[in-house]
């Protein structure tokens, strides 16, 4: 657009751009779409990419910087279509919203499930290869958490919006979560008492390695600690 074609008193181009009116019926059909294709691609993207924030909620922050800078910085793009598609995205969070208050089966299918991750400090992982988690991300979590070792894990839970919840039990042998890099840091925790072997992919403890873990048919041990 020639900068001559730009006049602060031409409010019908500030309003709908060089558009016809009936232009905001299509950007209202185009809005439902996007953000429908948003939510669905965002759904799919993993529970760990949403954070704190629900998949309505991370779409509608993805639709936001989208909706609101061709408004503001394009010349020929009237602010209208811009304000239509922010109510447009309005509408559907908080009808998303009350679709799912009503109807457990359509929020189970927006927000996704509770998962278990750890049970009685051993990792599930039939749950860990279906929510694409692998063990050090597990680890990681429970170290920021100030836990080194499974036994101190009753239950682990991935809520559905991706966030962790963590439920102790009294401390048991269990296997070490410490970074392998920090070999002396984990034999400073290597109790002299007999505590067991643990296995490396599952977690589960035996009072004696046999050829292959019971749980998960893996034969890589280590041994079982207590410490924190």
């Amino acid at each position: 657009m020639k900068k001559e074609q730009i006049h602060l008193a031409d409010i019908k181009r500030i309003l709908f751009g060089q558009q016809p009116p009936e232009y905001l019926v299509e950007v209202f059909v185009r809005a439902l779409i996007m953000y429908l294709c948003a939510m669905l691609i965002m759904r799919f993207m993993g529970k760990r990419m949403n954070g704190m924030h629900s998949i309505i909620e991370l779409s509608v922050m993805v639709m936001m910087g989208a909706i609101v800078a061709p408004a503001m910085q394009i010349p020929d793009r009237g602010i209208t279509w811009g304000i239509l598609v922010l109510f447009v995205t309005l509408l559907l969070l908080r009808g998303l919203n009350w679709i799912g208050f009503k109807n457990s089966g359509v929020e189970k299918a927006i927000q996704g499930r509770t998962i278990t991750l750890i049970t009685d400090g051993v990792l599930n992982r039939d749950e860990l290869r279906n929510t694409k988690i692998t063990n050090q991300q597990v680890f990681e979590e429970l170290r920021s958490k100030n836990i080194y070792n499974l036994g101190r894990i009753k239950r682990l839970y991935m809520e559905g919006y991706g966030l962790f919840s963590v439920y102790e039990q009294e401390p048991k042998p269990g296997l070490p979560i410490y970074p392998q890099v920090d070999r002396t840091l984990i034999d400073s925790y290597e109790e002299t008492a007999d505590n067991g072997k643990a296995c490396t992919f599952c977690g589960l403890v035996q009072k004696e390695a046999a050829d292959n873990c019971s749980n998960c048919g893996r034969n890589n041990w280590t041994k079982a600690i207590i410490g924190k």
